[in-house]
């Protein structure tokens, strides 16, 4: 639990627990609001009746208030606010990481800024002292509306802060400084290394060194364009603001959400204590591509499993492209028929667009691979090499099967990362919301989004962000000049699917499943050619034309179409 104290009458704190009330009630709370709705978390998450009746053994008040992640109104501002003036103060508000919490507090704040906050209930408890000594300057800003006054780091007004230093965050970067090079850009980005993972199912297959897809951030970063190292840890967008891990305020003019997906390994019960070892691995890490190869050579004999969890995640060709490159290997070296292959999907199709779904099958059966379709992988046991599925028969009904294994790939489960699914610029689903053909928020029009993080419903690849990269630095612009946003995205994503060592399937396609190819070749033929393309030209063109701002191949057009 973690508390964070917003003035005299109110704080915010993550999901909180029964067992945490007494720690509350001790620190001077007299109210609770729970802003999140039942059920959201599984059945992990203390239900809202659980906490309402050990406050009320405590004499603390209990009021429901659930909020989803980006759909706060005006009725809910409104409850809110009679809550606040209702209930004995302090009050402490909850949801999942109290983002949800605090954008209430802070539009009951906005509608009332001519009122002054009320005297605290009781003088020198610990609510009071945490406000009174730690946030007078976001008090300050608070209620005169001032919103580049929220904390020092705020004393400059960017042109553009882009959340994230990947692909998306610095390709897009590049490209706004290539339009327009006296732009100020801050790009929000805790890590001190970028990856090319792309090359990861390579590594995973002997296929590439994985110490040439890592490089140094500082080395990555645009010219022109500074380095914040920092976490975003919450973003305001009504007042322009995004706060830092470091406790740092920055305040811009437009706003770029790049930040990726999360990759949430715990989700699978048991999984985090075995990853690189007995016999567990995932290509979805760095340090866990090499380990994938070290298996695959060592196998001689056995059972296989291959993981695919439900979509969205990054590159939905890349968990069978692990199976393939391994298969390949096992055939080659005369073990194959000694391994059962299976490959486990959570979905009900081994592709999301059909066209190449007969070529695949084609390489399925050469593998002699087992197919277990709306198989999802909950449990892992590594040390005794067991892992549990759920598996949904046609009817909707689960069963839990639990399967020997003496290597396994594991694709975890991915999702938004928090500050974004708890903001409001949130979808339902979580991710940054937006436009599909211009890639601008719907509600807050100096925001745009790009790469894995955002709502379009595109393959989730570099490949994607390389062209949504120049979509919204034109958009992006356009806005900034009150003009059109005259560029449209496609959808377009680009999945090589590597087959075998030595020849990769190109699967190029936008909305819908069309297909948008870019070479006059047939798209669904095993080839060579494109094998060349994936593991020696794209790395290459990657490092020194993508991220530096090099379009070449985007195929951005412009329409006359209206936003």
């Amino acid at each position: 639990m973690q508390i964070v104290q917003h003035d005299a009458r109110f704080a915010s704190a993550d999901q909180i627990t029964p067992a945490d009330l007494a720690e509350i009630a001790a620190a001077g709370y007299r109210s609770i609001i729970c802003n999140r709705p039942d059920g959201e978390g599984g059945p992990s998450q203390p239900a809202s009746a659980l906490i309402r009746e050990a406050a009320k053994q405590l004499g603390l008040q209990f009021a429901y208030l659930p909020v989803t992640p980006g759909k706060i109104g005006p009725d809910e501002i409104a409850r809110f606010e009679q809550l606040l003036a209702d209930m004995p103060a302090p009050v402490l508000g909850y949801c999942r990481t109290g983002n949800r919490a605090t954008n209430l507090w802070q539009f009951a704040q906005a509608s009332t800024q001519a009122h002054p906050v009320p005297a605290p209930v009781e003088t020198g408890h610990p609510a009071a002292a945490a406000w009174d000594s730690g946030n007078a300057v976001d008090k300050t800003a608070a209620q005169s509306g001032d919103k580049a006054a929220a904390s020092s780091g705020a004393s400059k007004r960017w042109d553009v802060v882009v959340i994230g230093g990947g692909s998306a965050g610095i390709s897009v970067t590049a490209s706004l400084l290539r339009r327009q090079p006296g732009l100020s850009i801050a790009i929000v980005e805790p890590r001190d290394h970028h990856d090319y993972q792309p090359a990861w199912t390579l590594v995973g297959g002997g296929a590439f060194d994985v110490k040439k897809t890592r490089r140094p951030m500082a080395s990555v970063i645009p010219r022109g364009a500074i380095w914040i190292r920092a976490a975003a840890e919450r973003v305001e967008p009504h007042a322009d603001l995004v706060r830092l891990s470091n406790g740092e305020t920055l305040t811009y003019r437009q706003l770029v959400v790049a930040p990726g997906l999360r990759l949430a390994w715990e989700r699978i019960d048991g999984l985090e204590a075995t990853l690189g070892q007995n016999g567990v691995t995932s290509n979805y890490r760095y340090d866990l591509a090499p380990y994938t190869w070290d298996l695959v050579q060592k196998m001689r004999g056995g059972t296989a499993l291959f993981t695919q969890p439900a979509m969205p995640i990054k590159c939905a060709g890349a968990p069978q492209k692990a199976m393939y490159l391994a298969c390949d290997h096992w055939l080659r070296t005369g073990v194959l028929d000694k391994v059962n292959v299976e490959f486990d999907l959570a979905g009900a199709a081994l592709f999301g667009v059909p066209t190449f779904v007969p070529p695949l099958m084609e390489y399925v059966k050469r593998y002699d691979a087992k197919l277990a379709f709306t198989s999802n992988l909950v449990a892992i046991d590594g040390p005794a090499r067991r892992a549990t599925f759920e598996a949904k028969d046609a009817d909707g009904n689960v069963t839990r099967i639990e399967k020997r294994f003496d290597m396994i790939h594991v694709v975890p489960p991915q999702v938004p990362p928090d500050f974004v699914r708890d903001s409001e610029l949130a979808d339902a689903a979580g991710w940054c919301e937006v436009d599909h053909a211009t890639l601008q928020h719907p509600r807050w029009l100096n925001v745009f989004s790009l790469g894995d993080v955002c709502s379009a419903p595109n393959a989730k690849t570099a490949a994607a962000a390389r062209k949504q990269a120049v979509i919204v630095a034109e958009n992006l612009l356009a806005a900034s000049a009150g003009q059109p946003l005259r560029y449209r995205y496609d959808g377009y994503g680009s999945c090589p699917l590597t087959v075998e060592k030595g020849k990769v399937v190109l699967a190029e396609f936008g909305y819908g499943g069309k297909l948008l190819p870019t070479f006059a070749l047939e798209p669904t033929r095993p080839r060579r050619l494109m094998w060349f393309l994936k593991a020696t030209v794209l790395p290459r063109f990657y490092w020194s034309g993508m991220l530096k701002g090099r379009e070449w191949f985007t195929g951005a057009q412009a329409s006359e179409a209206q936003h």
